[in-house]
């Protein structure tokens, strides 16, 4: 797509698609011309109904900015700080029990076991029924986004029940006193955030720690089974973890789509477009662009300067809740790589299928102590 123009047209869906890094960038960095209150994914949510109260990634300012405020201010960096000792607990629990079994799945055993732990106990949201329910809840919130195909009527259908759950599990009564989750509904006390919004948020901060964690980390595993001399490179200077995160969400970027509308007529790389316009943008390729990362953009290299990777969006939808995706990676690469010499395929990985995201759903593997 890159190689055919700055636009290509996608007939299925009838909208063009921008796939380069220079104009994904500029479109994302622009909300007030390419607006998401119409959607993220193919439907428009402006003249669809849409089965949810819009959250924040499918607003715009001023909606977006109250719950971004809100947001921010739990996900400081002093309140981010403040979640390392106990996820360095947790993985100090988890990770030698692994390691001592040797063969594990990379996503079961770890990738999802971590986050619904350590993150589930800091937001402060009940233990029971968080496998159950959570990650289920994520892959139909992020399945609804589009288009309506057999992947998004079967994670509505698995999904099922799971949106009263999160909701229920979200109300200031069901938290655990003093978690992230409870601290944002002290903004409804300040009347900062409305009360009605406060679920919302919480919910989006359980996206935020959980659904781009989770696959963050076992892609993370994955490369660099895949990559063993990258792994030498990182157990070598272990304090190249935070560039190694970059790289791993540059090569595999979670969400691999989004869309925008236009709020006007407007014209970008020489493409018109009238208002009301729907656009696609391809983060994954645009990460991959030779352009901006040079002419090895397809080779994984922890080394690489990847901090312009838009992986996390870009402008005021840049993700909010990245601190804590970040953290939690660079707990388990961090232990990983103090304690573990190799990281090996096990077996045939199963891809995550998912209209959104990028991930695997079964990463079998070894570990080998160091």
């Amino acid at each position: 797509m890159r190689a055919a123009g700055p636009a290509v047209w996608l007939e299925k869906y009838q909208v063009p698609a921008f796939a380069r890094y220079a104009e994904c960038r500029d479109i994302l960095a622009d909300h007030g011309t390419f607006i998401s209150g119409a959607g993220v994914g193919p439907k428009d949510l402006l003249k669809e109904p849409n089965w949810r109260p819009q959250g924040i990634l499918e607003s715009d300012p001023p909606r977006h900015t109250v719950m971004r405020n809100a947001m921010a201010g739990v996900i400081s960096p002093k309140g981010t700080r403040a979640l390392r000792a106990g996820f360095e607990a947790f993985a100090a629990q988890l990770l030698p029990e692994l390691l001592e079994r040797g063969s594990i799945d990379g996503v079961k055993d770890l990738a999802e076991v971590f986050p619904l732990r350590a993150f589930g106990d800091a937001v402060g949201i009940p233990q029971e029924g968080r496998e159950e329910n959570l990650l289920t809840h994520g892959a139909m919130n992020f399945s609804h986004f589009g288009p309506e195909n057999e992947r998004h009527r079967y994670y509505f259908e698995q999904g099922a029940g799971t949106p009263e759950w999160v909701m229920d599990r979200t109300r200031r009564e069901n938290l655990s006193p003093g978690g992230m989750g409870e601290q944002l509904w002290q903004y409804v006390d300040s009347g900062d955030l409305p009360a009605e919004m406060a679920p919302l948020v919480v919910r989006a901060l359980l996206s935020a720690g959980l659904d781009t964690t989770v696959i963050g980390i076992g892609n993370a595993l994955k490369l660099f089974a895949e990559h063993p001399e990258q792994w030498s490179i990182l157990r070598d200077n272990p304090r190249m973890v935070s560039l190694a995160i970059n790289e791993v969400l540059r090569f595999e970027s979670p969400f691999q789509s989004f869309y925008r509308t236009t709020s006007a007529d407007t014209e970008i790389a020489g493409v018109s477009l009238p208002a009301g316009s729907k656009l696609a943008l391809f983060l994954g390729s645009a990460n991959r662009d030779e352009a901006q990362f040079g002419p090895d953009a397809d080779v994984f290299r922890i080394e690489r300067d990847a901090a312009s990777m838009i992986a996390f969006g870009n402008g005021i939808h840049r993700c909010v809740g990245q601190p804590i995706t970040r953290l939690e990676m660079h707990v388990v690469l961090t232990w990983l790589a103090h304690n573990v010499e190799r990281i090996e395929p096990a077996g045939e990985p199963v891809p995550y299928l998912h209209n959104t995201l990028k991930g695997y759903s079964s990463l079998p593997l070894r570990l080998l102590p160091a």
